[in-house]
C-alpha cells in the first residue's frame, strides 16, 4: 500500500468531516453546540452511538481477547443490553422532565451545589481518562502499522513522522470539525464513521471466511474445536463468572451511558422522550449484534493466523493480519474503519467535556452578566484547553502502555463511575438530604476502599477474584456513606479539627 494512497485516504476522509462540520455549524450557538437545538433525528443518534460506544477499543482489543478468554466478553454485553433498558425507562424520563442540558444539574436540585459539582468533576475525570485511552490505542495502531512504514526524504536524509506529530495532527482534525457545531455536527459525523467501521468489520469477516473456505456454521465449529467459543464462565470464584459479568455490565451501561454526559447529550438532543427511548432500544439491539460479530472476527483472525503460521495475539492481532496478510483493498478498508473508530473516541468526548465544564463548573447557563458572544468565546477557549489535555494524556498512555487496553478501560470505569452511580442512586431512590459540603469526602473514600479490596490475596477469599462487580461495590459504598450518616460523623471530625 503506497504512502500516497494512505495520505489521500486520510485527506479525503477529513475533508468529508470538515464539509459536514461546515454545513451543520452554520449559525451555531451554545445551545447548538451543547444539545443540537433539541432537533437531532433519533435514528441517526441511535446508529451513531454504536460507533461512539465501540470506538477503537472494541475495534482493536476485543478480537484479540478471544484466544485467552473465548467469547466471555459477551457476558458483559448481555449486561449492557439490560442496562440500556434501565437508561431508557428510568433515567431518560427524568432528564426530559427536568429539561436538562447537563444531566448533572439534577444533582444540584436534589442534593446540593457541592454534590452537583462533585458529580460533574467525577465525570470530567472519568471521561478524560477513558476517551484519551480510546484515542491513544487507535493513534498508536496508525503510528505502528501505517505512519512508521512511511519514509520521506529531505535534503538527502530519510525520516519518519514521530508519534507526537501524528497524535497532534489527529487531535487538530478533531478540534477543527467539532469547534463550531458540537453535538449537531457529531450526530452526523458519528453516523458516517459508524457506517465505515461496520463496513470494515463485515468485509474482514467475509474475506477470511472465504479464504479459509468456511461457512458461518463451519467457522463456529472450528472455533469451538479450538476452544474459542466459550461464552459463560460458571466458576463463581473466577473474575469472569457470568453473574458478575452480566450484573457488572448492566451497571457499567447505567453508569457509562445513563450517567455520562457524552452519551446522554446525544439522547437529549432528540426532540421528544419517546423518540429518545426508541433511539436507545434500537441502539441496544444493534450493539449486541455488532459485539458478537467482533468476537466472531476475533475467532476467525486466530484461525487465519494459525493457518498462516503466524503467532499473534492481543491488540496486535487485527491490525497485523489486516495490513500484512490480507489483500491491499481489504487493508485500505481496514484503515478507513480504523480512522472511523478513532474519531468517535474523541469528538463526542471533547464536546461533552466542554459542555460539562462550561455549564457545571463555570456556571455558564446561570451567568446573566455575560453576553451570548462572550459565552461562545469562553466555550471555545475551554474546547481548546481540553484538546491540549487530550494530547498530554495520549502521550502519557504511550509511555505507560504494556498490554491490552480493554481491561484497563473497564478498571477506570469501576473506580471513577462508582461515585456517580452512588450519587444518582441516592437521589432517585431516597428522599433524604445530605451534608452537601462533605459529599466529596464520601466520593473519594468509596473508590479507595473499593481498590483496597482488590489488594486482598485471592487465597484469603477462598479463591474469589473481583471483576466487574467492583463498580457496584463502589457505587454501593458511596450510597451507604450518604445514607447511613457516615458523612455526618466525618463532618463532626473535620469541624472539630
Amino acid at each position: 500500500m503506497s504512502q500516497l494512497l494512505i495520505l489521500l485516504i486520510l485527506l479525503a476522509y477529513f475533508m468529508i468531516l470538515l464539509g459536514i462540520s461546515y454545513v451543520t455549524g452554520k449559525r451555531a450557538t451554545n445551545q447548538t453546540f451543547f444539545a443540537a437545538n433539541k432537533s437531532a433525528p433519533w435514528y441517526l443518534v441511535a446508529f451513531g452511538m454504536v460507533g461512539t460506544s465501540l470506538s477503537g477499543v472494541t475495534f482493536v482489543s476485543v478480537p484479540g481477547t478471544v484466544r485467552d478468554a473465548g467469547f466471555t466478553y459477551f457476558q458483559v454485553v448481555v449486561g449492557y443490553f439490560i442496562g440500556y433498558f434501565v437508561v431508557a425507562f428510568v433515567l431518560l424520563p427524568l432528564y426530559y422532565r427536568l429539561n436538562l442540558t447537563s444531566i448533572y444539574t439534577y444533582l444540584q436540585g436534589r442534593l446540593g451545589m457541592v454534590s452537583y459539582k462533585t458529580g460533574a468533576l467525577f465525570f470530567i475525570i472519568s471521561r478524560t481518562l477513558g476517551a484519551t485511552l480510546r484515542l491513544y490505542i487507535v493513534v498508536n495502531v496508525l503510528q505502528v502499522y501505517v505512519v512508521d512504514k512511511m519514509t520521506f526524504s529531505l535534503g538527502g536524509e530519510s525520516f519518519t513522522i514521530p508519534f507526537a506529530v501524528t497524535a497532534f495532527a489527529i487531535m487538530l482534525m478533531i478540534l477543527l470539525y467539532t469547534y463550531k457545531g458540537g453535538v449537531k455536527t457529531i450526530v452526523w459525523t458519528d453516523t458516517l464513521q459508524t457506517f465505515f467501521m461496520l463496513l470494515a468489520l463485515v468485509v474482514c469477516v467475509v474475506y477470511i471466511l472465504q479464504d479459509l473456505n468456511y461457512s458461518f456454521a463451519s467457522s463456529m465449529n472450528a472455533m469451538s474445536d479450538a476452544g474459542y467459543l466459550k461464552i459463560f464462565e460458571t466458576n463463581p470464584s473466577d473474575k469472569k463468572f457470568f453473574l458478575k459479568q452480566i450484573i457488572g455490565g448492566a451497571f457499567i451501561t447505567i453508569s457509562m451511558t445513563g450517567l455520562d454526559q457524552e452519551m446522554m447529550q446525544k439522547n437529549i438532543s432528540v426532540k421528544t422522550l419517546g423518540d429518545s427511548q426508541k433511539n436507545m432500544i434500537t441502539f441496544s439491539f444493534i450493539l449486541v449484534l455488532v459485539n458478537f460479530v467482533f468476537l466472531t472476527l476475533g475467532g476467525l483472525l486466530y484461525l487465519y493466523a494459525s493457518s498462516k503460521g503466524a503467532n499473534l495475539s492481543g491488540d496486535t492481532l487485527f491490525p497485523t493480519i489486516a495490513l500484512d496478510y490480507l489483500p491491499p483493498v481489504v487493508g485500505i478498508i481496514f484503515i478507513i474503519g480504523l480512522i472511523s473508530a478513532l474519531f468517535p473516541s474523541a469528538d463526542g468526548a471533547i464536546t461533552a467535556l466542554t459542555a460539562s465544564f462550561c455549564i457545571d463548573i463555570l456556571g455558564m447557563q446561570r451567568d446573566e452578566k455575560k453576553s451570548e458572544e462572550e459565552k461562545v468565546r469562553l466555550r471555545k477557549r475551554v474546547h481548546l484547553i481540553f484538546a491540549g489535555v487530550f494530547i498530554l494524556f495520549v502521550f502519557l498512555f504511550k509511555w505507560l502502555n504494556n498490554g491490552s487496553i480493554i481491561n484497563v478501560l473497564l478498571d477506570i470505569a469501576n473506580y471513577t463511575y462508582g461515585p456517580l452511580l452512588g450519587l444518582f442512586a441516592f437521589g432517585i431512590l431516597t428522599k433524604r438530604s445530605v451534608n452537601d459540603r462533605l459529599t466529596p469526602i464520601v466520593c473519594i473514600l468509596a473508590p479507595l476502599i473499593t481498590y483496597s479490596l482488590t489488594l486482598i490475596p485471592p487465597h484469603h477469599l477462598g479463591g474469589y477474584r473481583f471483576g466487574s462487580e467492583l463498580l457496584l461495590i463502589n457505587g454501593g459504598l458511596t450510597f451507604l456513606g450518604l445514607r447511613w450518616g457516615g458523612i455526618e460523623y466525618l463532618g463532626r471530625f473535620f469541624v472539630s479539627k
